[in-house]
């Protein structure tokens, strides 16, 4: 007698394989998606290796940012799928100290270029006029403009008593030299401080 219902043949399904990404940058949440997430996502599925999965980010007890995580979900842990992942990031631009953690192996690479650079504007010791007559959207901008070619500013943060604008590029130095004369004159600038964050 012929059997009328096949059996259903079961298909293999493959674990997903998890790998983490470190990036030594102080990003808000909406620019750790623009700058580094979508265009991460857009890459891996043209390559079909896999998906940015999520990410998160790591908060000082001030409530500055310290680094973030991107979760990305691969097919496989390959050397060509971390390499993709590694030399996207690259040309996206990823600060020094950063590094790709792959679950599968329990082993990191560390990998980044760029520098850091934080201004840190005085929110509460300067005088009244200048906080009403200043703004720190013409900082930002101004940042931006007077890097170019060498770094951008990739996020900002408010906190209580300051405002950091954080700037990635090629050179820490050439940044801080390209943006001294705006330090030195833009009455908002008065009692900042400016460090190195990679």
């Amino acid at each position: 007698m012929l059997s009328l219902f096949k059996k259903k043949e079961k298909k293999e399904e493959v674990e997903p394989q998890f790998i983490v990404v470190t990036v030594n940058a102080r990003l808000q949440p909406m620019h750790r998606g623009e700058i580094y997430e979508d265009p991460l996502d857009e890459i891996l599925a043209k390559n079909a290796v896999g998906e940015v999965s999520g990410g998160g980010t790591l908060q000082s007890q001030s409530g500055e940012i310290e680094y973030c995580d991107i979760e990305i979900q691969v097919r496989d842990s390959s050397d060509e799928t971390v390499e993709l992942i590694k030399s996207s990031l690259n040309k996206l631009g990823v600060p020094k100290g950063s590094k790709i953690r792959i679950e599968s192996t329990d082993s990191d690479i560390e990998f980044g270029t760029l520098e850091g650079l934080a201004i840190y504007l005085n929110g509460t010791d300067l005088d009244d006029e200048v906080y009403a007559k200043s703004d720190s959207n013409h900082v930002y901008s101004e940042l931006d403009r007077l890097t170019q070619g060498v770094g951008k500013v990739f996020s900002y943060w408010q906190g209580p008593t300051e405002t950091a604008l954080y700037l990635y590029g090629t050179s820490f130095s050439q940044m801080k030299s390209q943006i001294a004369e705006l330090v030195n004159n833009y009455p908002l600038c008065q009692k900042c401080r400016i460090e190195q964050i990679a």
